[in-house]
């Protein structure tokens, strides 16, 4: 059997096929990480990376592998998180493929879930023209979640789809084909320990959301952090809610860490395509162009409404952003 099957509403032949060596890698990776500390140490640090992040060995592990099996296909341009510059592997290709290999990887010694995230445009004649564009022009983008189970969320522009790793076969199963993220929800996800530094329209609305049934929203609230892009997002396709990473005033995050190319811009495609929403907190993450290969943007997204919420609260006037202002009627529910 094929890793990656047949998708049921027909892409071109070399997308297939670069979905094909996407999906093998992702199944030897996930290997890999199952027998971790039985062959070899995949948490010990090897280095940094071009934005000073530290890397694990699986981090080059998986960019060396995923590298690797794109090389002869209709992939042109290859950039990934843990490269300085877009590596060329076909002058004659028609695609364009960027990659975070191993999302989360600092979860490896925890054993929490981790993942790949990937984003394909068509090529252009540069790699900055392929790469240096809207996220509204990809054709495909997903990721693969290394979990109890091993998933594979995808989306060709034409909605979201869940496949699943059978291990028997190994190949990936399609066992969802519209997937939509759930309207409502009572969880957030973001790191509260950065709250002195955050806007204060994100410390208005998280102050909102802890009041509880006392505050302006009349409902509790629950928290959750995982400190992975790719379980956290698994986590709102399943259930709903909100995920924020804002910037914030501490330097270094003033335009938020999280990349555009390779982690932003393809989790807002696969939202969007399955109903949600996706915004630096303003404005929507898929029509902005970031100003080069490793730019970063401030992030947030999940369920359509919640997202739209937090809008609202940066359109509010400076003096009213503050929880102390109970009875907003904009806000209540």
């Amino acid at each position: 059997m094929k890793p990656f099957p047949t998708h049921p509403d027909a892409i071109p032949a070399e997308l297939q096929d670069v979905m094909d060596r996407l999906g093998s890698v992702a199944i030897e990776v996930a290997n890999r990480i199952a027998r971790g500390g039985i062959d070899e140490d995949l948490a010990g640090l090897c280095g940094t990376n071009t934005d000073g992040d530290g890397q694990k060995a699986l981090d080059v592990i998986a960019d060396d592998a995923f590298r690797a099996a794109l090389e002869g296909s209709a992939v042109r341009f290859y950039a990934s998180e843990e490269q300085d510059t877009a590596v060329t592997l076909n002058e004659a290709g028609t695609l364009a493929l960027a990659i975070d290999p191993l999302d989360g990887s600092s979860n490896i010694d925890t054993n929490l879930s981790v993942g790949t995230i990937f984003a394909i445009w068509p090529a252009a004649a540069t790699a900055e023209a392929s790469f240096l564009r809207q996220g509204s022009e990809l054709i495909a983008a997903g990721y693969v979640i290394y979990g109890p189970q091993v998933c594979m969320m995808v989306s060709f522009g034409q909605g979201t789809q869940k496949y699943v790793l059978d291990p028997g076969s190994r190949s990936f199963v399609l066992v969802d084909r519209a997937v939509k993220v759930p309207p409502s929800s009572t969880e957030f996800a973001i790191n509260a320990s950065n709250y002195r530094h955050w806007p204060k329209p994100i410390r208005a609305y998280i102050d909102d959301c802890v009041a509880g049934t006392e505050g302006p929203r009349g409902r509790n609230f629950n928290m959750r952090w995982l400190a992975s892009l790719v379980a956290e997002t698994h986590r709102i396709l399943a259930r709903g809610g909100v995920f924020l990473y804002p910037r914030d005033s501490r330097k270094g995050y003033e335009q938020g860490r999280l990349r555009y190319l390779y982690e932003c811009a393809p989790i807002a495609f696969v939202i969007t395509q399955a109903g949600g929403g996706a915004t630096d907190g303003e404005n929507p993450i898929l029509g902005q162009t970031p100003s080069r290969l490793h730019a970063r943007t401030p992030f947030v997204f999940g369920s359509a409404e919640k997202v739209a919420r937090i809008t609202a609260y940066h359109d509010l006037p400076e003096q009213e952003t503050s929880a102390l202002f109970g009875n907003r009627g904009l806000f209540r529910s």
